[in-house]
């Protein structure tokens, strides 16, 4: 059963693909937040008479859009580096760009790459048009000073996902926690809220161009204030903005995330139930040294709230394995609060010490890199379990899943997410994508759930 009109799409808010101007190939590594910040850059490019390509032999111009949070981030973007290294050996006339947060992290280590023409910070980006022009004088292209009043709110982001179905609406830049293993107050600076009516037209730009779904970003969208409101107050106003789009955020903090947000969630229909709420450690005393500022109660205390106002909330978390001091009870306690919690979803990693974070300065990088993945993967497999589990009690229930692209494995298939976060397949009979339609749940993995369209089984 489909339950949504069809959509009227307007181009206003895509990219310009002109065969006459020079042609723009931005590669993105990182979070959500990055493919926004991929998206404002766009949209500057364009205005300086770009065009966006997806073919990196036609490109004049390749920007990576960076991501510093983790080693394995940093080395997989080197990588790629070498692979741009050898097109422009082929094509000396090809300008490379890293942007982002690598930029601002390793700037001096990025301009001895003779190869390397320009390098930007997060809040230099309205400068990339400058910056080329020194470029084209034979000069480095260098601009990596933070700015604490740049949010880019009055820059109208180019959606790069071909779908147009779903859109990131930034709302916060930066960040004041300083937790003791993060590189983010570095390489973005200070937490700032963007001003909520920039927010609010933003929103309406995009449900006036036919998206279905928004999600609202920060590195902690419950610490946001701006204009006189707080987070909640902002989501519902989003909410009532666009009553008949899906509204999303991330990412959460647990020691703001207020009754006042679960409120406003439980008020209205449209946001959905779905909460990502990063626990890092399930370890009160590995809490403290990441500078967290809650302790595993505190945590739990939460989830309970979160349970009970929301009781068809799914969960979603951080954990990061083998943390400064570690001990093997902390590594259990977490396990533990796993399973208390039965997260829907996790996203786990080996700590990696990151240069010039307090943890590095701190502490010693202790646990044994052997130890560290046996931990992982532990946690890997208990949240697989946990998965399978929540994605078992799903069979058998209609939900409504929002089409948001033809599956990987068959044309003949859509996929899309239920309020609640979770991937689900169908067979698409007549949906389109941007449609929102009932499936019965048949079957599941840990990963998707499986279904066909309420009457065409």
């Amino acid at each position: 059963m489909i339950i949504t009109p069809p959509r009227k799409i307007n181009a206003s808010v895509r990219p310009i693909y002109d065969a006459t101007r020079p042609k723009l190939y931005i590669e993105t590594y990182g979070c959500q937040m990055n493919v926004n910040d991929s998206e404002i850059v766009a949209s500057i490019m364009q205005d300086a008479g770009y065009s966006l390509t997806s073919e990196l032999a036609e490109a004049n111009l390749v920007l990576i859009n960076t991501c510093s949070v983790r080693d394995n981030a940093e080395q997989r973007v080197l990588g790629r580096l070498d692979c741009f290294v050898q097109e422009k050996k082929r094509r000396p006339a090809l300008s490379v760009g890293i942007i982002g947060c690598m930029a601002e992290r390793l700037k001096e280590k990025l301009l001895e790459n003779k190869f390397v023409d320009l390098v930007a910070g997060p809040d230099a980006y309205r400068q990339l048009p400058l910056l080329l022009e020194k470029v084209e004088t034979g000069q480095k292209g260098i601009n990596v000073l933070l700015a604490r009043d740049e949010m880019y709110a009055d820059i109208s982001p180019l959606r790069l996902d071909r779908t147009g179905v779903t859109a990131f609406v930034s709302i916060t830049r930066g960040c004041n926690n300083v937790c003791t293993f993060c590189v983010v107050p570095f390489t973005r600076g200070g937490e700032r809220g963007r001003n909520p009516e920039t927010i609010l037209n933003e929103v309406r730009e995009l449900k006036d161009n036919g998206y279905r779904e928004i999600a609202l970003l920060g590195q902690n969208v419950d610490s946001y204030t701006g204009g006189g409101m707080n987070f909640a107050a902002l989501l519902s106003a989003v909410a009532e903005a666009a009553p008949d789009m899906r509204i999303r955020f991330s990412t959460s903090h647990p020691k703001d995330m207020t009754d006042e947000v679960l409120a406003s969630m439980a008020r209205h229909d449209n946001i959905c139930p779905c909460i990502h709420l990063p626990v890092q450690s399930g370890s009160s005393a590995v809490l403290q040294r990441m500078n967290r500022k809650y302790s595993r109660e505190d945590y739990l205390q939460r989830i309970e709230t979160i349970r009970r106002i929301l009781p068809d909330c799914a969960i979603s978390t951080d954990i990061i394995a083998g943390f400064c001091g570690e001990t093997h009870r902390d590594h259990l306690d977490t396990l533990s609060l796993m399973e208390e919690v039965r997260f829907d979803f996790a996203y786990m990693f080996k700590y990696s010490e990151r240069p010039d974070t307090k943890a590095a300065r701190l502490f010693r990088d202790d646990v044994p890199d052997g130890e560290k993945t046996a931990r992982l993967t532990e946690i890997i497999e208990l949240q697989g379990k946990l998965s399978m589990e929540s994605h078992i009690k799903e069979i058998g229930k209609t939900v409504e899943v929002l089409a948001e692209d033809v599956s990987k494995r068959s044309d003949k298939d859509l996929c899309g997410r239920t309020p609640q976060n979770k991937m689900t397949v169908f067979p698409r009979e007549e949906a389109e994508i941007g449609d929102i339609v009932r499936v019965r749940i048949k079957e599941c993995s840990q990963a998707t759930l499986k279904g066909a369209i309420a009457n065409y089984e």
